[in-house]
């Protein structure tokens, strides 16, 4: 079992702030083994009925554990009133450590009637970051990262094997979308998810998507809301803070993993020209990792000058994040012209070739150039 010491730290200190952790992320990204990770814990898979069965008396259960117990409820999902056991543990037994897991944001099922709200923290556990790939996977190739993805079974196998993630895309389907959506219509909705898959890195047009799809718009904003919500697809909004010409409305859409990208676009292997799009993904789970994401932009103007990420620090401080495979091909004049209008932060320039960080000057703007493991919030 590889250890996974920085998602550990995480939980660790979002106990620190709540007692109650939701661990969320994909199926097959590695909930259960983090999960059988923590020292000491009483794991519990909720998908038994066994376990259905000793927790139908919620506070029975709870008043037999020892005070300072750690309690992971893996796919907590599948109890019949999965918050009720949360609640009556947050409010009632606040000594015990809980970590509760499951493939989506914990109110995304009818059965949760409370969402927990000031009683859990969240933290979301996304495909293997780059900077765990060497360390503790021992991983160093960038081009398996971008061709494997990061969920652990493809990553560390070999040779890509393509009827993984097309088994994925159906189990998917079936145990999270229909299970906590009821969207019935299966055709409709894995065209949307290949098509989003496809077109990853770019920007919505909602309408063309239907057209293709053969759904209607608000068929498809609804789709695309339950995907955000399963954390199969991040919506990236456009930073805009009153200049005239930037695009204000259109947000990006990025897969969550770049294994499902090369699957559906049919690459069996990666050429120069594809290195750079599945780069930004795995900068973004960084930052995504380190920031919330009601703090994580891109930015682009009418004149289609474009800067990769824009992270808000606070009032009018905000950092450009550029991601190149090669530090030495950036282009300057889109952060100089971001800059015109939002002259206060820092620029970095994120690429895979950095050991250690160091600075440079390039026009007018200074950058931290270094790689994703050196991003701190």
């Amino acid at each position: 079992m590889i250890k996974r010491d920085l998602w550990l730290k995480q939980i660790q200190q979002a106990w620190d702030r709540r007692s109650i952790v939701w661990l969320s992320g994909v199926r097959r990204v590695g909930k259960t083994t983090l999960t059988q990770m923590l020292p000491d814990a009483v794991y519990l898979n909720c998908d038994l009925p066994s376990t259905r069965q000793a927790l139908e008396d919620p506070e029975l259960f709870l008043e037999s554990q020892a005070p300072d117990s750690v309690l992971a409820f893996d796919e907590v999902h599948h109890l019949d009133d999965p918050s009720r056991l949360l609640k009556i543990a947050a409010d009632e037994y606040p000594r015990l450590k809980v970590l509760a897991t499951g493939s989506s944001t914990l109110a995304a099922t009818r059965k949760f009637r409370d969402s927990l709200t000031g009683r859990k923290q969240a933290v979301h556990l996304c495909p293997i970051l780059w900077e765990e790939c060497a360390e503790p996977f021992g991983v160093r190739d960038l081009d398996h990262r971008l061709l494997h993805g990061g969920l652990p079974e493809p990553l560390l196998a070999a040779r890509k094997d393509p009827s993984f993630f097309g088994e994925w895309i159906d189990s998917f389907y079936a145990r999270d979308i229909q299970e906590l959506f009821g969207i019935r219509n299966r055709q409709g909705f894995l065209s949307l998810f290949r098509l989003l898959l496809r077109q990853s890195g770019g920007q919505l047009d909602y309408s063309k998507l239907a057209s293709l799809c053969e759904l209607s718009r608000p068929t498809v904003m609804a789709h695309i809301e339950a995907l955000q919500i399963a954390h199969a697809v991040h919506l990236l909004r456009p930073f805009h803070g009153g200049g005239k010409r930037e695009i204000v409305s259109r947000p990006k859409g990025y897969a969550f993993d770049t294994g499902f990208v090369t699957f559906e676009k049919g690459w069996d292997s990666i050429r120069n020209d594809d290195r750079g799009l599945l780069w930004e993904h795995l900068v973004l789970d960084t930052l995504r990792n380190r920031f919330a994401d009601e703090d994580i932009f891109y930015w682009q103007d009418k004149s289609h000058r474009e800067v990769d990420f824009v992270v808000r620090r606070g009032r009018d401080l905000v950092d450009v994040v550029e991601c190149k495979i090669n530090p030495d091909k950036l282009e300057t004049s889109p952060i100089e012209s971001f800059r015109k209008l939002y002259p206060q932060g820092e620029n970095y320039l994120i690429s895979p070739a950095v050991r250690k960080p160091y600075r440079v000057r390039r026009g007018d703007a200074v950058f931290t150039v270094c790689t994703t493991g050196d991003v701190s919030a």
